[in-house]
């Protein structure tokens, strides 16, 4: 184009002044120039309006976006944390909010074409809440939204109430299925769906890409290593360093939301928390939001701010490595074996002093790159908006390895070192990681306990010795799910692939090639591949074949065997391919899995509350201070209740608030709540039903100084009472100062 300019300029140039009376030129010459002037700018505009265009499939309209953000938060109380599957770990208050975060992108000419990206703050999205999230989108919005077109994405904390799926093994980790849990979910999900698609906007999206260092390492490098060493020297690190970052623009110059994704576990906080939170990532929006809602309360405001989860499966936030915690020395071993106590001994922790600096460190460098790759974002997405999906049996596929081998996928088995855990949170029983052999004891309660497992899975699974053979358990419930999702939205260039669990680096980087490769064989160039993980329904982890055979945690949680990563990319560039060459309505109708029968399986003790005689719930029995300074630690402590009997009420309920009081209007506002990461609730169980409830709040050193109060909410049931009744302390007024 700039050459066309330049010859229109010259032409123009040469064009003689028709009101310059010394013109020699004829009206024959200034004819033709005016003609040929015509034709050139004829050309340019052609260009423009069609060739261009063309290049990326759209007139550069933008699109219709919406953000919406809504409490996911479940019971906070005696439900097991999800993620490190420790029946010691259960919940007692909270440290802050877990979110949903909807984004919602339609073509401005046909709002009938669009996708959801729905970013939840809970360890993983389980099969259960999906099917009921459909089902609910079904009734309420007809075919708008699909299957097809509706990602959620789960961010991984490992501090979130579990209770939410219907397969038995989680079942059994997340003491049944919780109703109050999977509804504050489910509803969380549906609630910010329709916030964004009611306030959609005329708008514009760009994308940003860039590396962020001293934020991660791989906790199984042995695992890596293991990959040919041809594929591990075409990158620099042994992690995916890269965060892409989608920022949202209405056309009036109103900063929307922003999206992003990167790879990193969200185990900062360990197995030794007890308080609900969205870890690192969180921490991440959190100030991401808190910086554009300013003067709003923490989960108020219009912008939404999202870290989405990536290809994280063997990427770990605790960058000091694995140490003895006995000893102190390094246990960066094949087992992560330590020569005094065994596996157990062997964690990872740091950067920080304790789990919360360290996860406020770690989020705080996510936030400054977000933020960094946000203002700095320019490169515009434009083009249409395209969805497929398909249901896909994971544990039959044929997969064509090469010109003349195939291998299969296999029925679901876990192997020994899945109770190994990892270092972020090792296992039980000093099971260690890298076992590739069975043990005769354990076997032997397996058999007796459950099943053997058949010499058709035995063999499929090599060389992985099968710890629990759950393809093949059906009581109560199937164990693991095996009709998995195979989902890719388009949006004009950026193509995002809804990853069914947790993509080791080198096995993310494996199916982004390949889906970007079968793009450009059918003349899609230039496409952004963005892996989403732990999206749909929860299928553990993913390794590359190579990384299979050390059988580390990884590979031990592969759960469909060796190839697993292999049916993955093929079932994934199959859709790319019908996206590609616009045939997903002839994709097949493969059977869709159960939403099984199960209303509520509950496992949690009873509930009792009581009270000294004489005193009432939310009574003061340690006040605060009358003084405190700008970085201390304001704490009172109140008579309590069971934080469960507020279950019903949790996503429109605060268990505290920060309150200053106001001279002008002579009354208390809030300025905090249990949604900020400044403030704690912590929930001490006592005996025969008697409780403490500690709140806490972190006076930040911007605070505004003045006099202040903390304020305590709860609910409490009676023994064998249906009746629930509401109660509130409040603690002495104190002075902040400098």
């Amino acid at each position: 184009m700039g050459r066309l300019t330049s010859d229109i300029t010259r032409g123009a140039a040469v064009v003689p002044s028709m009101s310059n009376p010394k013109s020699t030129c004829s009206p024959l010459q200034i004819t033709i120039a005016v003609v040929l002037m015509l034709i050139s700018a004829i050309a340019v505009t052609l260009l423009v309006l069609y060739i261009l265009p063309s290049s990326n499939g759209s007139s550069g309209d933008g699109y219709l976006i919406g953000v919406g953000r809504a409490d996911c938060t479940g019971p906070v109380a005696e439900l097991p944390l999800m993620g490190y599957a420790s029946h010691d770990q259960n919940g007692a208050g909270i440290l802050s909010r877990l979110y949903c975060r909807a984004f919602i992108t339609a073509e401005p000419d046909n709002d009938t074409k669009r996708v959801v990206f729905i970013s939840a703050e809970i360890g993983m999205i389980s099969q259960r809440v999906r099917l009921e999230v459909i089902k609910q989108l079904k009734s309420r919005y007809g075919d708008l939204y699909r299957p097809d077109n509706v990602i959620l994405s789960g961010t991984h904390t490992h501090s979130g109430p579990g209770g939410y799926f219907q397969n038995t093994i989680f079942l059994i980790t997340g003491k049944g299925l919780i109703r109050p849990s999977l509804n504050a979910i489910v509803n969380g999900i549906l609630e910010s769906i329709e916030m964004a698609h009611h306030n959609m906007k005329k708008g514009r999206i760009f994308i940003n890409k860039g590396l962020l260092e001293n934020s991660q390492i791989n906790r199984s490098p042995f695992s890596y290593l293991r990959n040919p060493a041809s594929e591990r020297l075409r990158y620099p690190s042994n992690t995916d360093k890269e965060m892409v970052v989608l920022k949202m623009v209405a056309d009036n110059g109103q900063e929307m939301g922003m999206l992003s994704w990167f790879a990193i576990h969200p185990v900062s906080m360990n197995n030794t928390n007890n308080l609900t939170n969205s870890d690192n990532v969180g921490y991440a929006a959190y100030l991401f939001e808190k910086e554009k809602n300013e003067g709003y309360l923490t989960g108020k405001g219009p912008y939404v701010a999202a870290i989405a989860s990536a290809n994280l499966g063997d990427v770990s936030p605790n960058i000091k490595g694995p140490h003895c915690i006995n000893t102190g020395e390094s246990c960066e071993n094949l087992h992560n074996y330590c020569s005094v106590g065994g596996a157990k001994m062997c964690i990872a922790f740091g950067p920080g002093k304790d789990m919360l600096e360290s996860t406020k460190i770690i989020g705080g460098r996510i936030y400054l790159k977000a933020k960094e790759l946000y203002m700095a974002a320019s490169e515009e997405i434009n083009g249409p908006i395209s969805s497929a999906h398909q249901w896909v049996d994971m544990s039959n596929i044929t997969v064509q390895l090469n010109a003349t081998h195939t291998g299969k996928t296999c029925k679901a088995a876990l192997g020994y070192s899945f109770a190994a855990g990892t270092m972020d949170g090792p296992g039980v029983f000093n099971f260690t990681q890298g076992a590739v052999e069975g043990n005769t004891f354990w076997d032997s309660v397996r058999d007796g306990f459950l099943t053997e497992p058949s010499n058709e899975t035995e063999e499929c699974q090599r060389p992985k010795p099968i710890l629990l053979p759950t393809g093949e358990l059906s009581k109560p419930y199937p164990w693991h799910p095996k009709i998995i999702d195979i989902q890719i939205v388009i949006i004009g260039s950026a193509a995002i692939l809804a990853l069914p669990g947790e993509f080791t680096t080198m096995s993310g980087r494996r199916i982004r090639e390949a889906v970007k490769s079968e793009f450009e064989s059918h003349g899609k160039q230039g496409m952004n591949i963005l892996t989403s993980g732990l999206c749909n329904v929860y299928t553990h982890y993913i390794t590359t074949y190579e990384e299979y055979q050390i059988q580390r945690y990884e590979g031990a949680s592969t759960i469909f065997g060796p190839h697993t990563l292999s049916a993955y990319i093929q079932s994934f560039r199959h859709l790319a391919k019908a996206l590609a060459t616009d045939t997903t309505q002839d994709l097949p109708n493969n059977p869709e899995p159960l939403l099984l029968n199960i209303t509520s399986l509950n496992f949690l003790p009873l509930i009792l509350d009581t009270k000294p005689v004489g005193r009432s719930y939310g009574d003061v029995v340690q006040d605060v201070r009358p003084k405190y300074r700008v970085g201390e630690v304001a704490n009172a402590h109140f008579i309590g209740a069971n934080p469960r009997n507020s279950a019903q009420n949790m996503r429109t309920f605060t268990f505290l608030t920060v309150e200053k009081f106001d001279n002008a209007s002579k009354s208390w506002q809030v300025v905090d709540d249990d949604a900020s990461w400044d403030t704690k609730f912590i929930w001490q169980k006592g005996k025969l039903g008697h409780s403490t409830a500690i709140v806490e709040w972190h006076i930040p050193t911007n605070t505004e100084l003045g006099n202040y109060r903390l304020q305590y909410f709860g609910h409490n049931k009676e023994f064998l009472s249906s009746v629930i009744h509401a109660f509130n302390g409040s603690s002495s007024i104190f002075e902040v100062s400098n």
